[in-house]
């Protein structure tokens, strides 16, 4: 696979993640930081409120939050929003031909109008994946059977490097915030209840969270063992691990969201 192939794999796969990701951050905004314990998204799965689903609450577009009760994923949204419509502007300022009222055209904002900075963040990445993909690049077909120009240019080498620059920098800030970036983190105050071993939560962007106990072998919860011989509660496995913990009262409280 060439360097190009490779630009435009990871810079693809760094815009889904932001998508992917951008709800959960608004709700989180909403929420107060939360301790390491219960992971996030098993405080999720353990609900049944529809109105804490991310696809119900969460705006395309970040709103105004006068009094958010996160301000570093506040923080946090307000670069990635600011990084991602910026870079569609350069963008479309170098290789953009689209006709103005051409839907695939991204209009800039002015004093008057956000331009097409009201689809919203996700608009935003669709827009920004279809130039990397050099989508609509070649000369079409008009009714009389004359060619037009292409609504845009095949994106070059160093627009290709300075988005997979920036977007990898956003969806990393956003992993970071939601504490999905890969890390291992001591869960304090909750020993294991097997052994009274020190337990310790791994999380990483593309797995789901899960937590090992630092005993060992020795350690006789029902589990397996991980390549460094350390028990290990799975994604699958952490309801009874909670389970467990709740019934030595070492549970503590679930957050309304995070």
């Amino acid at each position: 696979m060439t360097s190009a192939a490779i630009a435009h794999r990871e810079t693809v796969a760094a815009l889904r993640t932001i998508q992917n990701l951008w709800g959960e951050l608004l709700l989180v905004i909403e929420t107060p930081p939360a301790d390491v314990w219960p992971p996030r998204q098993l405080a999720h799965t353990m609900r049944d409120d529809d109105a804490l689903l991310v696809e119900d609450r969460a705006p395309l577009v970040l709103r105004e939050h006068p009094a958010p009760l996160n301000v570093t994923a506040l923080d946090a949204g307000l670069d990635v929003e600011r990084q991602v419509f910026d870079l569609a502007d350069t963008l479309a300022a170098a290789i953009q031909h689209a006709a103005p009222g051409d839907p695939r055209r991204w209009d800039y904002r002015s004093p008057t109008s956000p331009g097409s900075r009201r689809h919203g963040l996700h608009w935003a990445c669709v827009w920004i994946e279809g130039r990397l993909l050099d989508q609509d690049t070649e000369p079409e077909q008009q009714l009389d059977g004359t060619l037009a120009a292409a609504p845009f240019d095949v994106l070059p080498p160093r627009l290709l490097h300075e988005t997979r620059r920036t977007v990898q920098a956003c969806a990393g800030r956003i992993l970071r915030t939601l504490e999905l970036d890969e890390r291992a983190t001591p869960v304090p105050g909750r020993p294991c209840p097997w052994c009274g071993g020190e337990l310790t939560l791994h999380t990483g962007p593309d797995q789901g969270p899960a937590v090992t106990c630092s005993t060992g072998p020795a350690c006789r919860a029902p589990v397996m063992l991980d390549g460094r011989g350390r028990r290990v509660w799975e994604w699958g496995d952490l309801p009874d691990l909670v389970a467990a913990l709740a019934a030595a009262g070492h549970l503590g409280d679930l957050p309304l969201a995070a």
